[in-house]
C-alpha cells in the first residue's frame, strides 16, 4: 500500500476544529467523532473506486494530508481538497460578510467553516435516492447496511447488489451507478460547468429530480457559487433573517453562495435546536 503526503496552501480563512465538527454532524455522510486534532476518513477514489484513507490536519494556513491507499494517491489528494472546500480561493469571503450582516454574524459564530460535501457527487445521487420518502435516520441507516467497513461501495458493485430496498430505490441505484462508470456524475466535470447547467445534467439520470440533482452538484462536486432553489429550509431560514426573498439576498453573497447557504443551513439547526450541521435535505 501507497503512503503520500502533500501540503495544501490554504487560501482565505479555514479552521479545520470547525469543519470538522460540521462534517460529524453531517447525517449523510457523518464521520465518527475522534479524539485528536486530526481529520480521518476513508473514501472511494472518484473514477478508480478504490478505496483510500486520509488524514487532515492544520498547520496555519496550511492543510497536511497524509494519504494511503492502492490507487492513485494525487487524485485523492485532489478529491479531499475538493470534498473539504481546500481548493476554492476564500480570501473574498470575508467581503461578503462586510456587505451583508447576517452572513457577517453567521462568520463570528462559525470561524473558519468550510462547508465539507459528500465525497463525490455519485455518493451524493445515491444519498438523494436513499433519503427519498423516508426519514434521515431511516437513509443512513439504509447506507451504513449497504456499506463495508464504513465505505459506500463502488459503482459496479452497487450495480449488482441484491437491493432489498422500497419502491423504484433499486432502479434508481443502479441508474445512478450507471451514470457514475459512465462518467456522467463526474466531480471535475461538473464544477467546470456552470451550476445551473450541471444540475440539468445530472437531472438526465434517472430517479434524479431538481432537489437531488441540486444536492449532487452543490453538496456532490461542492461547487462554492450556486444557490439551492428547492431547499425549503434555506427559504424559510432567509424568509426569519431577512423578511426578503432568497433570489434576492443571495447576489450580495456571489462568489460563495452556497458557502453563505451553507452557513444559514447551519444558523437554523442551531436556532432550532437541532445538530451542528446542516443536513443532506
Amino acid at each position: 500500500m501507497a503512503h503520500h503526503r502533500i501540503e495544501i496552501a490554504v487560501q482565505g480563512p479555514w479552521s479545520l476544529a470547525t469543519s470538522r465538527l460540521f462534517w460529524e454532524g453531517f447525517t449523510p455522510s457523518a464521520l465518527p467523532a475522534r479524539e485528536g486534532e486530526a481529520l480521518q476518513s476513508t473514501f472511494l477514489v472518484e473514477g478508480e473506486w478504490r478505496r483510500a484513507a486520509v488524514s487532515v490536519t492544520q498547520r496555519g494556513a496550511t492543510a497536511v494530508l497524509s494519504l494511503s491507499g492502492s490507487g492513485d494517491l494525487d487524485l485523492a489528494a485532489a478529491q479531499v481538497g475538493r470534498f473539504l472546500a481546500l481548493d476554492v480561493d476564500g480570501r473574498a469571503w470575508p467581503d461578503v460578510g462586510a456587505r451583508d450582516p447576517v452572513i457577517a454574524a453567521a462568520q463570528a459564530e462559525l470561524p473558519g467553516l468550510r462547508p465539507c460535501g459528500f465525497y463525490s457527487p455519485y455518493e451524493a445521487a445515491a444519498w438523494s435516492v436513499l433519503s427519498q420518502r423516508t426519514s434521515m435516520v431511516q437513509a443512513a441507516q439504509v447506507r451504513a447496511r449497504l456499506s463495508v467497513d464504513g465505505v459506500f461501495p463502488a459503482p459496479a458493485v452497487l450495480r449488482s447488489m441484491d437491493l432489498d430496498l422500497a419502491g423504484r430505490k433499486p432502479e434508481y441505484l443502479r441508474a445512478v451507478a450507471e451514470a457514475a462508470l459512465d462518467g456522467l456524475l463526474d466531480a471535475v466535470t461538473l464544477r467546470a460547468m456552470k451550476p445551473a447547467a450541471a444540475v440539468l445534467a445530472v437531472q438526465q439520470v434517472k430517479g434524479l429530480g431538481p432537489f437531488a440533482a441540486e444536492l449532487v452538484v452543490l453538496r456532490g462536486a461542492n461547487a462554492p457559487d450556486a444557490v439551492p432553489h428547492n431547499e425549503a429550509r434555506l427559504a424559510d431560514e432567509v424568509a426569519h433573517r431577512y423578511g426578503r426573498p432568497l433570489a434576492e439576498v443571495s447576489e450580495a453573497w456571489r462568489p460563495y453562495r452556497t458557502w453563505a447557504a451553507v452557513h444559514l443551513r447551519v444558523l437554523r439547526e442551531r436556532r432550532l435546536g437541532g445538530v451542528m450541521a446542516a443536513s443532506g435535505r
